[in-house]
């Protein structure tokens, strides 16, 4: 018998074959180009640029709606029964996901739902927390364990910089004048998940180059991350060269395990290609 199943949704950027893998179940959330609606996941980040490149039009995301939601709900409870199942939901700041999945689950007494208050490689770092608490503890009772998720959701940090901001600018998230001032300053806005929200903190000046390392130490000082675990993000486009320089800061830092996470089609969608992010747990709630 398996006590708890995971759900998360596509956005949090564990494909559906690491799913499989690591026994969670992954809902997609949804992206429309052009005329078209499709599962996020089900194709290449890259796709995203592509799109964009070829119209100058950003795709449209959304989130996971109700149907999604009753349709796996239903699969899972059919091949095990006696489960529970937990939803460790995309940012319900930034997306109808929880909303969905909380009617979906309405008379399922079988299913509880968790904002994460995270996103991307955040929501993931959640989930595979989460998922190591299950395999120590199995038989951990249920307010432990919400109680558990909640501490790590806290704890867990996530930080990203646009590597421009001509994505966030065809989203209307930023102004002309903005836009003018990032390319003739070279500034980057980071960007940080706060209570569940995307919020413009500091602004770096410089070289992208310089800035990802400063983010990378900024971020381990600020947030006195645990030197256990770092995730590094990056979208479609991020050159490999800066990958190592990156990994090798993090490694200066002194972070034992760095792991790598690309970003899927929702986050590449707000930002945009070449995008990078930080994600770790903090000593401190």
């Amino acid at each position: 018998m398996k006590k708890w199943i995971i759900v998360a949704e596509s956005g949090s950027d564990i494909t559906f074959e690491e799913g499989r893998q690591l026994g969670i179940e992954i809902v997609p959330m949804h992206v429309t180009m052009g005329e078209k609606n499709y599962d996020d996941g089900t194709f290449p980040a890259e796709k995203i640029c592509e799109f964009y490149d070829k119209y100058k039009e950003l795709p449209k995301t959304s989130g996971s709606v109700p149907n999604d939601f009753t349709v796996l709900y239903d699969r899972i409870h059919a091949e095990h029964p006696e489960s529970q199942i937990l939803h460790l939901a995309y940012s319900a700041s930034t997306t109808i996901s929880y909303e969905s999945s909380c009617a979906a689950a309405a008379d399922r007494d079988y299913v509880t739902a968790i904002d994460t208050k995270h996103v991307s490689a955040g929501q993931r770092a959640v989930v595979l927390q989460t998922l190591e608490l299950l395999k120590r503890e199995p038989e951990i009772d249920r307010e432990k364990l919400l109680e558990s998720v909640r501490e790590i959701c806290d704890r867990t940090r996530m930080s990203f910089l646009p590597a421009n901001l001509i994505y966030l600018h065809a989203g209307g998230r930023c102004s002309n004048l903005e836009l003018l001032g990032s390319r003739i300053l070279k500034l980057h806005p980071c960007i940080e998940i706060l209570d569940g929200k995307l919020v413009a903190t500091v602004k770096y000046r410089g070289s992208f180059r310089k800035v990802v390392k400063k983010l990378i130490q900024d971020c381990a000082e600020k947030n006195h991350l645990s030197r256990e675990r770092l995730w590094l993000v990056h979208a479609p486009r991020f050159s490999d060269e800066l990958a190592q320089e990156a990994e090798d800061m993090a490694k200066e830092l002194g972070f034992k395990e760095i792991s790598w996470v690309q970003t899927g089609c929702v986050i590449t969608t707000h930002g945009g290609p070449g995008a990078f992010g930080v994600v770790g747990i903090s000593e401190t709630a």
